[in-house]
């Protein structure tokens, strides 16, 4: 054992030194090197290494680190610059972590981060080994606004592709939301490496365009989710090629196998990128068009054509969808459970009706901000719908006790109830869902005035009730 602890402190530079060089190249700067003669000092037996701008093994918080020779001396880290404390040189002793065999450390190791499990790999040979084990990357998951994530993607998805060349088979999931840093370029590493490809998030990052979601949607098969959130440049995901992108064959007969995709905030998004969208991923089960607010009831027809799978379906503060497109929400029939229209105030009672009438299977729903809804959008919620779960009509004025009473009646299931700045509601309709509704375990009536003995009253009926309100006399 000793041998062989002599042949991991020697190998510190060699084994990792593929990656060490790999991850280097994804900085600014090359690493400060100490000077030989280190001058004499309190901690002249520290060789500190300097690195600037995080790279894959090294994304670190600012934190404050403790030299391993007992010193009480402590080098603080802040920004993005990291210092790296290494013991002074003389014997070395056998680490207890040294006496376990592979196995345990693999299991350990398959609890750690992307950035952790390659500074895992810069330790020795045999941490480097383990650490690039092909079962340990089925998924790279990277954060950080400063961090420089096309480099990254780069380093890792040519490093995993050693084993196998030109392709990583393992990879099956990339997150890397919030890197602002991001381009298509990094999003082009991973498409021509990674073709099973399951799962991609790059919510957040602005810079990516149209032409990688492309090289993405066509390399990668079986990609069944993806989040591109807040990439304002994403109008369109297909596999129809466009002059300004590089030609390529799609593999799988003009069907993208999307389950899930998220377009939240993706203002450019319009009616024709919808139909396109739709006539590409007729697989599409949970859909999440949040703030896109160029989108009409003409997209919506679209997604009932072509998509009849769609069971969550969410158009938050789409303010151009109205009755007619929840109309054509509703031939989504009895898949659709989840539904988001807050703050769509072109929808009525009209638009409601149509939807609970065809979607008895409906569980959750979102009106908040809909102030043309009634009490007569309520009772025909109430009887089509009768295992709904969850409901919000807050700010929706013309909201009041009698459309409640049909509620609890009709809705005994009901765990979810949001009826903030309801002004008609009064503690008539609180009394209804207390005797109703026992399940009942959220109830919203901020800015509502009701009195204290109703709530009290939903309090001492729905013992898991959490009541959130702004009212003095109810503690």
């Amino acid at each position: 054992m000793g041998a062989n602890n002599g042949k991991h402190c020697e190998s510190e530079g060699k084994g990792s030194s593929g990656v060490s060089s790999d991850v280097s190249s994804s900085t600014d700067h090359t690493p400060t090197k100490p000077p030989k003669n280190a001058a004499t000092s309190e901690d002249s037996d520290l060789s500190m290494r300097t690195l600037s701008t995080p790279s894959p093994a090294l994304i670190l918080a600012p934190q404050t680190i403790i030299p391993h020779n007992g010193n009480n001396s402590s080098s603080s880290v802040s920004g993005e610059t990291v210092a790296l404390v290494h013991p002074p040189p003389g014997h070395h002793h056998l680490a207890p972590v040294d006496l376990l065999p592979d196995n345990p450390i693999f299991q350990i190791f398959s609890h750690l981060s992307t950035n952790q499990l390659c500074r895992c790999a810069r330790v020795c040979r045999r941490w480097y080994n383990l650490a690039w084990d092909p079962r340990l990357w089925g998924a790279i998951r990277l954060t950080g606004e400063l961090l420089h994530a096309d480099r990254a993607l780069r380093v890792l998805t040519h490093r995993l592709c050693q084993d196998t060349p030109s392709v990583c088979l393992t990879l099956e999931t990339v997150v890397v939301s919030g890197c602002r840093r991001l381009t298509d370029r990094g999003l082009h590493a991973v498409a021509m490496c990674c073709p099973e490809l399951r799962h991609l998030e790059v919510a957040g990052c602005y810079n990516v365009s149209d032409e990688a979601v492309f090289e993405v949607v066509s390399r990668c098969p079986n990609l069944e989710h993806l989040d591109v959130s807040g990439c304002t440049k994403v109008t369109c995901i297909s596999l129809a090629q466009d002059s300004s992108m590089t030609p390529l064959s799609p593999q799988h007969c003009q069907q993208i196998s999307i389950r899930y995709l998220d377009l939240t905030d993706c203002f450019s998004l319009e009616d024709e990128g919808v139909r396109t969208i739709a006539s590409h991923c007729p697989r599409l089960t949970h859909l999440y068009l949040r703030r896109c607010q160029r989108l009409t009831d003409e997209a919506l027809r679209q997604l009932a054509l072509h998509c009849p799978a769609i069971r969550e379906l969410s158009l938050s503060d789409c303010r151009l969808v109205g009755d007619f497109g929840l109309r054509e929400v509703a031939r989504l029939e009895g898949r659709l459970r989840y539904l988001s229209v807050a703050h769509c105030c072109r929808i009525t009672d009209v638009g409601v009706r149509y939807v609970a009438r065809y979607c008895p299977r409906l569980r959750y729903l979102n009106a908040r901000g809909c102030e043309g809804l009634t009490d007569h959008g309520l009772g025909h919620l109430a009887r089509s719908c009768p295992k709904l779960r969850s409901l919000d009509v807050g700010k929706c004025p013309l909201v009041s006790d009698s459309g409640l009473e049909q509620l609890a009646r009709s809705c005994p299931g009901l765990r979810r109830l949001s009826l903030r700045a309801c002004e008609s509601v009064s503690g008539r309709g609180l009394r209804m869902l207390a005797t109703h509704c026992p399940e009942l375990q959220l109830l919203n009536v901020q800015e509502c005035e009701v009195p204290a003995e109703a709530l009290r009253l939903v309090r001492r009926h729905c013992r898991r009730c959490v009541i959130e309100h702004t009212i003095p006399a109810f503690y």
